[in-house]
């Protein structure tokens, strides 16, 4: 898909600074960045609240404004304006994202106080029944997503399975294992 007529005069008035071009650029494209965000999150088994997107949205169209429109000013115009925008959008979501996950990870682990760490264990063990009752390749990608912390990317790697298809497969285990829980 080309650039639209529209969409090009919308660019250059937003890098000549046009009055109002910005608000319509924003207006124009708001949604595609919280589409962006959404798929983005889910695909790697995040659930945003609305802080969190809007923080996520913000920052997408902080990067557009940086250093006079930088990101706008190398757009070749080969591809349509909505496609350019989808790619730069999912960068800067996927890294925002990892960035707050290897936060997380290099935190330091919260103090379990003593009695809790039965409770802990009895879990531990539940999960591992539960892992025991699917099918190999689906307790290995829930081990690895959620035990390990990897990526789509990381399980498709190691896994062999398409990277479309690990959360599929997470859903029904995930599903699976909850009617195994209510059983049991």
């Amino acid at each position: 898909m080309s650039l639209s007529d529209f969409d090009r005069e919308l660019l250059q008035c937003c890098l000549d600074r046009a009055p109002r071009a910005w608000q319509n650029f924003v207006d124009r494209f708001l949604g595609l960045v919280i589409h962006v965000a959404n798929h983005v999150a889910e695909s790697r088994g995040i659930k945003l609240d609305q802080s969190t997107r809007d923080d996520l949205v913000a920052e997408v169209f902080l990067v557009l404004v940086a250093e006079d429109f930088s990101v706008l000013r190398k757009f070749r115009r080969n591809c349509s304006l909505a496609t350019y925008l989808t790619v730069i959008s999912r960068r800067v979501i996927t890294r925002r994202l990892q960035a707050a996950k290897d936060m997380v990870v290099n935190a330091a682990p919260p103090v379990v106080e003593a009695e809790e760490a039965p409770t802990r264990i009895e879990d531990v063990e539940e999960i591992e029944k539960l892992l025991a009752q699917l099918d190999s390749r689906e307790a290995a990608i829930v081990r690895m997503y959620h035990l390990e912390g990897k990526s789509y990317e990381e399980i498709s790697r190691s896994s062999g399975l398409a990277f479309n298809s690990i959360g599929p497969v997470l859903t029904r285990a995930r599903e699976r294992m909850r009617t195994l829980a209510q059983r049991g």
